[in-house]
């Protein structure tokens, strides 16, 4: 159900800011999720669909969402997190795969581009491999092949395993350098600023995340994604390391890296460069994959 905003700016002669995100909520499967979209104008016919980290509200990427101009772009909150209310159905990975497809149909979008932003790649990774024909290129930010990866230290681990750092702002201050790496590390500001950021999820949101991951790998079927796939890791990030985004580039066969000279977040923290890595990525012409044998994309900085 979208909300009346939404329905007055739907209509091809309504003034559309290109900036202006538009929310709405929509019941799947007896979910009501909670909907984020742009609408710029002039942009492509293909929309940029988001996935989130682990417990992370789609407020978390809207100052990345306000920034694409060519693309919309969409994004929602799963289950239990944000805006959208909790359920006690337990999905694995292929279980929001699915709910995201029905999501598409209900909001009448077809075909998408797709970006995973760390936990969120792993589902990324997931609906593409689902939804071949309606994916038309992948993202993957900050991410992994899932449960079989090259892991953080155990120190990050403790720290991961828990929303702890959604429900208290000064924990948060404290562990962010620890585990966002980067220029989380020595700027007080911008942890206080993306403190405020941080919306709780749900106790039960944030297990159904962590039990849908448990025992997920892309590992064995990676090398099945035939979309061009745009691989971008920060040079510090603690929770999924650079070696990650190598074992991606090994086995995807069009695939390519671009790093970025900061930690985990550096979609928010690079915001100018991310935009324009990934919408010239998007507007560029893939028309062949890789041959047998050959060499993925170089490693980008």
């Amino acid at each position: 159900m979208s909300t009346k905003s939404d329905r007055m700016s739907a209509g091809p002669t309504a003034q559309i800011e290109p900036h202006q995100i538009y929310h709405s909520y929509e019941t799947i499967d007896g979910e009501h999720l909670r909907v984020a979209m742009t609408r710029p104008r002039n942009a492509h016919s293909t929309p940029l669909l988001i996935f989130n980290g682990i417990g992370a509200s789609l407020d978390i990427v809207e100052p990345f969402m306000r920034r694409m101009t060519k693309h919309r772009v969409i994004s929602f909150d799963l289950p239990g997190v944000g805006g959208s209310d909790a359920s006690h159905r337990f999905r694995r990975m292929s279980g929001f795969s699915q709910l995201t497809a029905r999501l598409l149909d209900r909001l009448g979008v077809d075909k998408v581009f797709v970006m995973g932003v760390s936990w969120g790649g792993g589902l990324a990774q997931q609906f593409a491999l689902d939804y071949e024909k309606r994916c038309q290129k992948l993202l993957l930010a900050a991410t992994s092949t899932g449960h079989i990866m090259v892991p953080p230290s155990l120190r990050v681990m403790l720290h991961m395993a828990t929303p702890l750092r959604y429900l208290s702002a000064g924990y948060f201050k404290r562990i962010a350098g620890t585990i966002y790496g980067g220029d989380f590390r020595s700027d007080e500001r911008l942890r206080g600023r993306y403190a405020r950021l941080m919306s709780p999820p749900s106790l039960l949101g944030y297990l159904n995340q962590l039990y849908a991951m448990t025992g997920w790998t892309s590992i064995f079927r990676a090398h099945r994604i035939r979309q061009p796939v745009l691989i971008m890791a920060g040079e510090d990030d603690p929770i999924v390391t650079m070696s990650n985004a190598r074992v991606l580039n090994t086995l995807i066969p069009d695939s390519q890296v671009k790093v970025f000279d900061c930690g985990h977040l550096f979609i928010l923290t690079r915001l100018s460069s991310c935009v324009s890595a990934i919408e010239d990525f998007l507007t560029t012409t893939h028309t062949t994959l890789r041959h047998e044998g050959e060499c993925n994309g170089a490693i980008a900085h």
